[in-house]
């Protein structure tokens, strides 16, 4: 099969073109540095034109309401040239609970997001990832300072990047769900034990300090952003700090 990757450089998207073709598909990847502009739609007849399958795993440059505009344009105009291109499944990569957080404005984006694909006009796949191990850095650097890191008890799921890409593969070499599919990591950790955890591992003495204030994931209520019930993947976050 042939699959036009667009954001097929970024951490996923690599991942998931590395995958596909050794499984001995032909993965393509898209994006702006390979002269493939989903805002403007520059060369994107071009990079579906042919392909069994598009994979969008392409990501707003903000967090904030312009992230919701960012979508709309993007899936219009994918939408449009995969359909003119006769793509039969399109497949998307959104967050587990990115409905029960309407509080954060890149959230009910991603919403928006899977909003517009299921109402298009292309058999679809939505794979819904719970949080990346990978950005657990940047999430404390939200509400560091020199002596201490401040963290609310927000339960965090905690997912290895090749996990979500090895499912985003199988999902997109598969028949459409139309619809949705959960995937997550084997452990379930508040966000504040899981700062501490990383802390420690590095070596840094800095301590964490239990804010229900703090940071992005405050405005969280519940345990929404994790699911016991989600296909687990098999990398624990210890293990994958090691």
């Amino acid at each position: 099969m042939k699959f036009a990757v667009i954001g097929g450089t970024g951490l996923i998207g690599s991942q998931v073109v590395k995958d596909l073709n050794a499984a001995g598909h032909e993965a393509v990847p898209h994006s702006q540095s390979t002269g493939v502009d989903i805002i403007s739609g520059q060369g994107l007849d071009e990079a579906v034109a042919g392909a069994d399958v598009v994979i969008n795993l392409t990501n707003s440059p903000t967090f904030d309401d312009a992230s919701l505009a960012f979508f709309q344009t993007s899936m219009d105009n994918l939408l449009a040239a995969a359909d003119k291109g006769g793509v039969r499944h399109f497949v998307i990569l959104s967050i587990v609970g990115t409905d029960q957080v309407p509080e954060l404005d890149y959230y009910r984006a991603k919403a928006l997001q899977e909003k517009i694909l299921a109402d298009g006009p292309i058999p679809y796949s939505i794979v819904r990832a719970t949080q990346f191990m990978e950005f657990m850095d940047a999430v404390l650097s939200w509400t560091a300072d020199a002596d201490s890191v401040r963290l609310p008890a927000t339960p965090i799921q905690p997912i290895a990047s090749k996990d979500v890409a090895a499912a985003v593969a199988e999902v997109a070499a598969g028949a459409p769900l139309n619809g949705i599919r959960n995937i997550a990591g084997p452990d379930v950790f508040p966000l504040d034990e899981l700062g501490r955890i990383t802390l420690s591992h590095k070596g840094d003495p800095r301590t964490v300090v239990t804010d229900p204030t703090a940071g992005m994931f405050a405005v969280v209520k519940g345990d929404v952003l994790t699911d016991k019930n989600a296909h687990l993947a098999p990398t624990r976050y210890t293990d994958w700090l090691s």
